[in-house]
């Protein structure tokens, strides 16, 4: 019997089900929300988003403008356009949520960094079921002192694209992911994921290839519907191992999310622009205890 007992524990303890015990959540209701609406890119890759025939922002990026300071307020516009097919996208979904208004709040103790996101949830579209078995996915990245090229300017869409997966003119034996990706150079996103369906989270990376396992700094992942409103927590280790960003008092991050609404897979996601997380430090989302 002791050894059940025994074996019980450390099974709870390897799958993080204690973690979330250990790591006692914030009072969210004493935590700022920053309002951040993800959209609907259509097949917006960073080939196009650093073409300046195709995209004028071209021209204000090479200046040194990041995507959020011309585009923040601009996000549900923009997915109208692309959701509809009105631009770059060849094959719109009818019914499809152009954007998604969400409420993103961090806090930290002196161990974990906890992100909170909640939103309402839109209604369903015609389109097909893409992963029947995940009616939601949460994502979030962070990328540390911008070794990824674009990191600081266009967020996550360093690893985007133009052959990437579902994409239109995807090839699947060279998909390529961040420029020059290393762990071991620090040229990576960490990368955390839940599935509403699996109930389950993820932490990977974004390198040369994307791995959705293997990171060390995920506690917990938790998410549920109540009423028309999603809420999904996150709890990860400051510190963390091989393929996770350290966070450290004083430091600003890169940060973006994505949310895969209405069983969407692949590009058919909603985004957010690239945002600055900052660790005791001023930001767009600031961390404090």
């Amino acid at each position: 019997m002791k050894k059940t007992i025994i074996a019980g524990v450390v099974g709870a303890i390897l799958t993080g089900a204690t973690g979330a015990a250990m790591a006692a959540a914030p009072d969210w209701g004493k935590v700022p929300a920053k309002d951040i609406t993800v959209f609907y890119p259509g097949v917006s890759p960073i080939e196009w988003i650093t073409k300046g025939t195709e995209h004028g922002g071209a021209r204000g990026m090479k200046k040194g403008e990041t995507c959020a300071d011309c585009h923040h307020s601009e996000t549900a516009d923009m997915g109208k356009k692309m959701a509809s097919g009105q631009k770059i996208e060849p094959t719109p979904i009818a019914g499809k949520a152009p954007s998604i208004p969400v409420k993103v709040q961090a806090a930290r103790d002196a161990d974990n960094l906890y992100v909170r996101f909640s939103w309402k949830q839109p209604p369903a579209s015609g389109g097909a079921k893409m992963d029947a078995k995940n009616p939601v996915k949460v994502a979030f990245m962070l990328e540390a002192g911008g070794k990824v090229e674009l990191a600081d300017l266009g967020g996550c869409w360093s690893t985007c694209h133009i052959d990437s997966r579902t994409m239109p003119s995807a090839a699947d034996t060279k998909l390529k992911y961040v420029k020059g990706g290393s762990l071991a150079e620090g040229k990576f996103y960490d990368l955390y994921q839940w599935r509403s369906g699996e109930k389950k989270g993820f932490n990977g990376y974004v390198a040369d290839k994307r791995v959705m396992e293997g990171g060390q700094a995920l506690v917990s992942a938790d998410g549920k519907l109540e009423g028309d409103t999603w809420t999904v927590v996150f709890a990860r280790k400051l510190a963390g191992g091989e393929g996770d960003v350290a966070l450290e008092s004083g430091k600003t991050y890169n940060f973006g999310f994505a949310i895969h609404d209405d069983s969407a897979a692949g590009r058919f996601h909603h985004v957010s622009l690239g945002y600055k997380l900052g660790i005791d430090a001023n930001a767009d989302i600031t961390v404090a205890k």
